[in-house]
């Protein structure tokens, strides 16, 4: 995680799974990760000015995976994060059977947690890797 703009640190210890869940603490979504479209399939489907790559891929590479919306609530509960980007989350399939994706970050002191296309890309949004050990 640390060679593109991650900082990993303890978020939990999962006692049912006798995990520790370890994610990216950056203030901002990391720079290295950032102008991504959700997966293969909405990279897939962009027919113009297709992303350079895809967050679920990328992820996959790192060895880590995309955090769901409970770990990014609990991680805001713990210190502010994405007050100027944003960052994908693990989307439920039902919502990405749909064509979306969605994604969170925190503004006027609230964690919002929106929705966008799949194949949408922004160069201030990324995503926060998670490792379960």
């Amino acid at each position: 995680m640390e060679r593109t703009g991650g900082e990993p640190n303890l978020l939990e210890y999962e006692k049912e799974g006798d995990q520790f869940i370890f994610c990216d603490f950056v203030k901002e979504s990391p720079k290295e990760r950032r102008s991504l479209c959700y997966d293969k399939q909405a990279w897939k489907a962009r027919k113009k000015f297709k992303p350079a790559d895809n967050a679920i891929d990328v992820a996959a590479r790192m060895g880590v995976e995309l955090m769901d919306e409970s770990n990014y609530r609990k991680l805001q509960s713990i210190t502010p994060v994405d007050t100027k980007t944003s960052s994908w989350l693990r989307t439920p399939e039902k919502i990405r059977k749909l064509g979306g994706a969605i994604f969170g970050d925190f503004r006027y002191g609230h964690v919002f947690i929106y929705h966008n296309g799949a194949d949408s890309y922004y160069a201030s949004r990324g995503f926060r890797g998670v490792v379960r050990v």
